[in-house]
């Protein structure tokens, strides 16, 4: 049996974070990012769910995520997945749509799931050259080059590809991400946005995806990776974002990420380690 790989890379002059997965055969729950994923399927083939829309994907799809979209996937087939992406912030990618189109308003993507060999060419290169820590301007060019593609074939404004929300459901929202570090109870929520509990769990799954709990712990999960990325321990990032253990953190960054927290801190900590001795000399 070969082994798993899961390697996550930041690219500091492109402010932007590459992953690569192979070998997985972990089913990946319900959950959304803050971000922008561009993925490629390598290999092996998955059941996903993205905005109440079902696809099989297969080697050869490209994957398009908005900040805010909840998915999930799981294996179809009886191989593994081998998968290769990027993770945008929503500043990041302002400032490249601003770059190519001349506005500075966040794109949108019409299709979840597409094949197009030219957009896959520049995702491969432009992986490749972050993963290999190129300082070279071909992989700006790249990335430039990728989205542009992308932008002009599949680009639709960012508003239409935010589900109507109601003022109640982001209410309930802002009060979990300001409170997030705190153990809160349904109860505090629903007080806060101004409906009753089946009220709350009905609009808030339809129009987020996920149900308030969950939408907690991404917002949790979230914040817990930028501390790990800051060489914050595993322990202390747990405590730090409301949950009630590091086992129990553990268990859901894993689920989540795809890494341990601890895997993910040391990327990040060796990276820190290169860059100071490069430095030094």
């Amino acid at each position: 049996m070969k082994r798993e790989l899961r390697t996550v890379v930041y690219d500091e002059e492109l402010r932007i974070e590459a992953y690569r997965l192979a070998e997985i055969v972990q089913p990946f729950p319900n959950h959304f990012h803050e971000y922008y994923v561009i993925g490629f399927v390598e290999n092996g083939e998955r059941r996903l769910s993205c905005k109440n829309q079902e696809y099989l994907i297969q080697k050869g799809d490209i994957i398009l995520f908005h900040p805010g979209d909840s998915h999930a996937c799981t294996q179809s087939d009886d191989g593994a997945l081998d998968y290769r992406g990027f993770n945008l912030s929503k500043d990041v990618m302002l400032d490249l749509a601003s770059e190519i189109t001349g506005r500075r308003e966040l794109p949108g993507f019409s299709e979840t799931v597409i094949r197009d060999e030219e957009v896959a060419c520049y995702l491969h290169s432009l992986h490749e050259l972050v993963m290999n820590g190129s300082r070279e301007f071909g992989k700006e060019e790249s990335l430039l080059l990728l989205l542009s593609l992308l932008i002009r074939r599949y680009g639709q404004p960012f508003e239409s590809c935010i589900p109507e929300c109601r003022g109640e459901i982001e209410r309930a929202c802002a009060f979990m991400e300001q409170h997030c570090a705190e153990h809160i109870c349904l109860e505090q929520i629903c007080r806060h946005a101004g409906l009753g509990k089946s009220a709350l769990l009905r609009a808030f799954t339809k129009s987020k995806g996920v149900t308030p709990y969950s939408y907690l712990e991404n917002i949790r999960i979230g914040k817990a990776k930028k501390m790990l990325e800051q060489g914050v321990s595993p322990l202390e990032a747990a405590l730090r974002t409301g949950f009630s253990d590091q086992s129990h953190f553990t268990n859901y960054f894993s689920r989540f990420i795809g890494l341990s927290p601890g895997v993910y801190r040391e990327i990040f900590l060796d990276r820190k380690h290169t860059e100071d001795s490069s430095n030094e000399h």
